[in-house]
């Protein structure tokens, strides 16, 4: 079986959300040209931002019907990280929480997007 290498979210504006990741997870672009952006998430997984109005063949789906789940070490991280996305403007779609598999909260990217942080109790 193939090796699980890449997560593709379809955008609005692929530069505009190639930029908002970038930033806010610290990693660079590898690719960066009209309707298409991509960086890294991990050490052999990749994130890449296609233009939704280019995708062939067409997306069905409503824009921001994705999910990135995101998982840190405890609930502290959790609080922390959302406190820093809080700081650099994300939209809060639910404030840290307490669920049945542990402690999340989840933002929205541009698209409206969801990024799960949670820590597993």
């Amino acid at each position: 079986m193939s090796e699980f290498s890449f997560v593709l979210l379809y955008v609005a504006d692929a530069q505009a959300s190639g930029a908002f990741y970038s930033k806010l997870l610290g990693r660079p672009l590898v690719e960066d040209h009209p309707g298409f952006a991509m960086l890294p998430l991990r050490e052999g997984v990749m994130l890449g931002l296609w233009a939704r109005d280019t995708v062939e063949p067409l997306a069905a789906g409503t824009p921001g019907s994705g999910e990135i789940a995101f998982s840190v070490a405890d609930a502290d991280a959790v609080a922390a990280t959302h406190a820093d996305w809080k700081a650099r403007g994300l939209a809060i779609a639910q404030t840290p929480t307490a669920m049945n598999f542990g402690t999340t909260f989840v933002a929205l990217d541009p698209d409206g997007h969801r990024l799960r942080v949670f820590a597993r109790t």
